[in-house]
């Protein structure tokens, strides 16, 4: 039997929704599905159609070409083992072999901008007849629960010349099908179907799944076309053929997918995701929305260093509307509650990523109409005078010139896992990298008013006054730790680094700066990214496992985060003066051994984090925003040869 490859696919359609799997087949998580549609884009996600069961009927007998897992942990059928080869480009493509020779293609895609995905197979071996019976598998529920066996569910279909449509509950979107099968009614329930990942993650695991009938193809015919889509996004036009359209709709893709000049490229497309109407970055496939922070991190590498600049206007005006006391939300929730302003870094990013892409409006890389300018520098003065004044949780501008923030049971920084209300990495006071982007952001609001440039550079000296320890050698993390003056928490992490690189200005210099940048380098750095927390440091968690408790309290206790080798080596190009020598260095040193993840997980994509310890196996979402970002960003501006 070959060994099971669990490595994950994902098509997005740039709305919020996708289709994803593995290799083998087999749904490892709640969230593989074939049709899982945002209903409100990017949020509101539905899962419609889980999967599907398909056997081929030639003469020589009936194959699987699929596999299931079931409780206690039975594979069944034996598909997987039938795959002779697959490909992930230009989208997913397997290869079967079947024992009497026969050889079946299958592809799955889902086209840009519709709630939809399109399905097809076909013979390569030009043997006799040969029968494809496929059972689609149906839930309706929302993408973060699980769907049990009740007599609420509808199987009956209306069958309409090609359209079949389902309506398994009331007030659930209708799955469209348009096939060139025939389709059987024909109602079954498929129980206890069992996903690996949520078992090990410590999370409920087991499903039922209704099955309203079948499909069946003669592929000595032609392909086997199946579409579907969620009712009402215009995905199935009336009139269409389902061989016409998915014709169509494979054009179009190719013709998209081609453009793109490398896979980190195409990878990027998949966050950038419409928000009413305009544009966000999705934070993460399969379980995030659009965050804040990771949406102001991510767009410097998905957008600006990739020249999408019209993508970059429309996710920072869709943002620049939300400002409130000074505050960006750090999160829009998935079922439609108030946004949730619970950090203290993500308006700072906003900031940076305006001033960046403002610096390519004026470099004459893109038009810009001038209320959208307004609008943004607006956006920007709020921020800076609610911070300089003080807004929620305490964040407020201290007379040294330095950003403080933060109230007991709320963590406001990027480090923030809270279990049972206890903040696991607490670090109320003046966190050093919201210290960096504090400095940033005043200085990139001066280009717009003058008047911030004093408040900059109070907090420049502050910053070069306060943060440094002389004992270990590099930044304390923390400084004035629960508002206290003088108290400081000394842990080695990665944030110092944005001190000296990942922002415009580095506020650290000359040997201070070298020091900072060789001690990550030798406690923090690995080929997946940098730890958040050095292995000799109290509280160091090795790996990223177990239940909810367990992985929050690793999150960023040892942790790699692939997002961090962006700060690291830019920060680590920067003390090296900037050279074309030293640019080509840590491109082989540190980007090329991360690109090779590329394959590891998300096929085409970079992981949310590893663990700390080698082997340094990736964990968290297998397909992230910010660490694609990030490693465009790299490739594309800070280590091109032209720098």
């Amino acid at each position: 039997m070959p060994a099971l490859d669990l490595r994950e696919w994902l098509e997005a359609d740039g709305l919020g929704g996708f289709a994803s799997g593995t290799v083998s087949g087999l749904r490892t998580r709640r969230y593989h599905a074939l049709l899982l549609a945002a209903t409100t884009p990017p949020t509101g996600r539905m899962v419609l159609v889980n999967g599907f069961e398909a056997e081929v009927e030639t003469l020589g007998g009936h194959y699987a070409l699929t596999s299931q897992r079931y409780a206690p942990g039975m594979i069944h059928p034996d598909g997987h083992e039938r795959m002779a080869e697959f490909k992930a480009d230009p989208w997913p493509h397997w290869t079967y072999r079947l024992e009497d020779g026969t050889t079946i293609e299958q592809e799955v895609f889902v086209p840009r901008g519709i709630a939809a995905v399109a399905l097809r197979w076909r013979r390569r071996d030009g043997r006799s007849w040969a029968r494809l019976k496929l059972r689609p598998l149906l839930s309706g529920r929302d993408y973060h629960a699980l769907h049990n066996e009740n007599s609420a569910f509808c199987f009956h279909a209306e069958v309409e010349g090609e359209r079949v449509t389902w309506r398994p509950y009331h007030g659930i979107p209708a799955i469209a099908a348009l096939s060139n099968g025939l389709y059987a009614e024909q109602p079954l329930w498929y129980r206890d179907f069992l996903y690996s990942e949520e078992r090990s993650r410590g999370l409920e695991h087991m499903e039922d799944l209704a099955s309203p009938g079948f499909f069946t193809w003669d592929l000595a015919a032609g392909d086997a076309v199946l579409l579907l889509s969620c009712e009402g996004t215009g995905g199935l036009g009336a009139g269409d053929g389902a061989v016409a359209l998915a014709e169509r709709w494979a054009s179009a893709e190719t013709k998209n997918r081609g453009a793109f000049p490398s896979r980190l490229h195409r990878a990027a497309e998949a966050y950038v995701v419409r928000r009413g109407e305009g544009k966000t970055v999705l934070a993460g496939y399969p379980w995030f929305s659009d965050w804040g922070r990771d949406c102001f991190i991510a767009l410097r590498g998905l957008c600006l260093a990739t020249g999408r600049y019209g993508e970059a206007r429309d996710i920072l005006m869709a943002w620049s509307g939300f400002v409130s006391e000074g505050m960006l939300p750090n999160r829009f929730p998935d079922a439609g509650e108030k946004p949730e302003y619970n950090a203290v870094d993500a308006s700072l990013w906003f900031v940076v990523a305006v001033h960046e892409f403002l610096a390519v409006v004026d470099g004459g890389g893109v038009r810009l109409a001038k209320h959208y300018r307004r609008r943004l520098e607006e956006a920007v003065q709020a921020i800076l005078k609610g911070y300089s004044r003080g807004t929620r949780f305490a964040i407020h501008a201290a007379a040294d010139g330095l950003l403080a923030a933060g109230v007991p049971g709320l963590q406001l920084t990027w480090c923030d896992a809270i279990v049972g209300g206890e903040v696991v990495t607490p670090r109320i006071g003046k966190p050093v990298e919201v210290q960096a982007l504090w400095i940033n952001a005043l200085r990139a609001g001066a280009r717009i008013d003058s008047t911030w440039t004093k408040l900059a550079e109070r907090g420049v000296e502050s910053f070069a006054a306060r943060f440094w320890n002389e004992s270990r050698g590099f930044l304390n993390d923390v400084v004035d730790v629960d508002h206290v003056h003088g108290a400081f928490d000394a842990t080695l992490r990665p944030n110092q680094l944005f001190a000296v690189g990942g922002l415009p200005w580095p506020v650290l210099a000359g040997a201070r700066a070298r020091a900072v940048v060789d001690v990550a380098e030798k406690h923090l750095w690995t080929p997946l990214g940098l730890r958040s927390l050095a292995s000799f440091e109290a509280g160091y968690r090795a790996c990223y496992e177990g239940g909810p408790e367990a992985r929050d309290r690793a999150y960023h206790e040892g942790t790699v985060w692939p997002w961090l080798l962006g700060p690291f080596v830019e920060a680590w190009v920067r003390v090296r003066r900037g050279t074309v020598k030293a640019r080509r260095e840590a491109r082989e040193r540190f980007l090329v051994p991360l690109l090779a993840q590329l394959d590891a997980k998300g096929l085409g994509h970079l992981p949310e984090i590893a663990d700390g310890d080698p082997p340094h196996t990736p964990r968290g979402c297998p397909f992230q925003a910010w660490s694609v970002g990030e490693a465009l960003r790299l490739d594309l501006a800070v280590l091109s040869d032209e720098g």
